[in-house]
């Protein structure tokens, strides 16, 4: 480690992490780990960046994840750029490569909803 930086709270947390990446590189990890590295994936999905999210599945840890993406796209909930944007492998050198090569697929929803907001709904 070269550098420390404390932030106040997750949400600049990750903010400053999306900031100096180049790349996402997920290990084992619990709740906090996953829901990083889904919120950056989904940041790529939007356009919010262009980089690479990894998984480095150390021992089959992230299969089911990857059979429940898959279930995402089998039953149409995701098209299945948006899964392959993912990369998953055993091999360091294999994910590293996979980052080289990355190119994002179109953003989501860029030319039919252009300046349109997110928007929940609740009772």
């Amino acid at each position: 480690m070269t550098r420390l930086e404390v932030v106040p709270d997750m949400h600049t947390r990750k903010n400053r992490m999306a900031e100096l990446a180049s790349g996402f590189v997920t290990l084992p990890g619990g709740a906090g780990t996953l829901e990083e590295i889904f919120e950056q994936w989904t940041w790529a999905q939007l356009g919010l960046h262009q980089k690479p999210c990894g998984f480095l599945n150390v021992a089959g840890y992230f299969d089911p994840l990857f059979e429940m993406i898959e279930r995402t796209v089998s039953t149409g909930f995701m098209k299945r750029d948006y899964a392959e944007m993912l990369v998953c492998t055993v091999d360091p050198d294999t994910l590293l490569e996979r980052f080289a090569r990355y190119r994002p697929p179109a953003q989501k929803w860029q030319a039919q909803n252009a300046g349109a907001k997110s928007v929940m709904y609740t009772e």
